[in-house]
């Protein structure tokens, strides 16, 4: 999405869509004793700060990445389910197989499918705010296992200078 969303979004109280401060907004200013000099100042300054902005989508435009719920599926629910959430049917012949039930499996493509379209869902929700929230969460899941790597590397090296096990992240026996 574009900054100008953004800026809107954050300042949609007090300016119009076009960057303008709204009239109720300098009445309401007037009325706690703010000059119109201030005013105007002030509402130049972001005018200013919304032309940079709307310049800057035009002649910069953000990187928008786009992420689909699939993309946050594990590697055992992307062979087992499509990206719409419906399950594969060489996995429901599978499950079949090996004793899964009709309904069980019809619960569970259910599920996934809420999953989703409740993902479709959040994510227009944030486009409109001019957030995306695909790559959000992926920053948060590429952050996560950063993290995860870094307290592995740290316990290794708490295991070479003999720290007590109780200070670990991690027990120690478990294979990582």
């Amino acid at each position: 999405m574009s900054r100008i969303k953004r800026w809107i979004n954050m300042n949609n109280e007090e300016f119009n869509p076009d960057g303008s401060l709204k009239d109720e907004a300098r009445q309401q200013m007037l009325s706690t004793g703010m000059s119109n000099e201030a005013i105007t100042d002030y509402a130049l300054s972001l005018k200013e700060e919304y032309d940079e902005w709307k310049h800057l989508d035009e002649t910069d435009p953000e990187p928008w990445p786009i992420y689909t719920a699939y993309d946050f599926f594990t590697e055992q629910e992307k062979k087992e389910f499509n990206p719409d959430g419906s399950l594969r049917p060489e996995y429901v012949e599978y499950a079949c197989q090996i004793g899964i039930s009709e309904s069980a499996l019809e619960q569970l493509e259910w599920r996934k499918k809420i999953e989703v379209d409740d993902y479709n869902k959040v994510s227009a929700k944030y486009a409109e705010k001019g957030i995306n929230f695909g790559a959000w969460q992926m920053r948060g899941r590429i952050e996560d296992n950063r993290t995860y790597v870094q307290r592995r590397q740290q316990m290794e090296q708490d295991l070479r200078n003999f720290e007590p096990e109780d200070s670990l992240p991690f027990d120690k026996d478990t294979s990582y």
